[in-house]
């Protein structure tokens, strides 16, 4: 991800907005299925009758991720849509049981959650990026430091190895990162605790540094949460995705393969 590519993720906030509003997994069905249309018509017009399952289907993916972009869909659904249909002709391919998919479908909700409803992928914090916020904790001794979507709690395990006198929490919705977690948690020795449930849900007036590396989808409407509910002096911490409208107080610029960037708000009375 370079900064360009950083960038673009950044203005995904206006993702499917030129389709009235449409979630993305709804968008990107539909150009399947526009795709899908064109093929068929091209098939019937006797130009690729010559042509072969899969290149037909290689045709249509090609012809998804070419509709995707103009339609301001994120950047990581071009190569979903690439793939979709040949993955879908090689698996029948393979007259897999039926059994298998369901089986797949069960790890992938276990695995992402509820990630079509919020729009947030699972992304994982760098090495890079722990060092970086072990530099911005707070100097004093039992800080509290929270990881909103925290996966299987890897990052807070690089910070709490660094600070050990800090108390490091942890939420996180999808069920099998955070039952990874929890493990992790119950073997080490760590001042560490993940919880399964929505952050949404969760009240932050008890935390002085409040950590998010989510979607540029939910920022507006966390800045909001942060603003409601953290104490003056806390800090939010945003990694890769700004807020919108409102500068940041530090850019830490991280030098990871990502070339993102840790961005920084400090908690204020003023702050709206």
């Amino acid at each position: 991800m370079h900064k360009s590519f950083r960038n673009n993720l950044n203005g995904a906030q206006t993702d499917t907005s030129a389709i009235a509003g449409l979630p993305p997994a709804l968008v990107a069905l539909l150009v399947q299925l526009l795709a899908l249309s064109v093929v068929l018509l091209l098939v019937a017009t006797a130009l690729l009758q010559q042509w072969r399952i899969y290149e037909w289907a290689v045709l249509q993916g090609l012809i998804a991720a070419s509709i995707s972009y103009p339609l301001k869909l994120s950047i990581w659904w071009i190569p979903i849509q690439l793939f979709f249909t040949p993955a879908l002709v090689a698996t029948l391919a393979l007259a897999l049981s039926p059994l298998w998919f369901f089986a797949g479908f069960l790890f992938i909700v276990l695995i992402y959650g509820k990630t079509y409803q919020t729009q947030v992928p699972l992304f994982f914090s760098s090495q890079e990026a722990a060092q970086a916020l072990a530099s911005l904790l707070p100097s004093q001794k039992n800080f509290s430091f929270i990881d909103l979507g925290c996966g299987y709690g890897g990052l807070l395990n690089k910070l709490a190895e660094v600070r050990p006198d800090g108390k490091f929490h942890g939420i996180e919705a999808a069920l099998l990162p955070c039952l990874l977690g929890k493990f992790q948690e119950m073997v080490s020795t760590s001042d560490k605790t993940i919880r399964w449930g929505d952050f949404w849900q969760h009240n932050l007036s008890s935390y002085d540094v409040v950590y998010a590396y989510l979607s540029p989808v939910p920022m507006q409407a966390l800045w909001g949460k942060a603003c409601r509910e953290m104490r003056p002096g806390s800090i939010f911490i945003s990694n890769s995705f700004m807020i919108p409208g409102i500068r940041p107080d530090k850019i830490v610029e991280l030098s990871d393969f990502t070339e993102s960037a840790l961005y920084l708000w400090q908690i204020r009375k003023d702050t709206e």
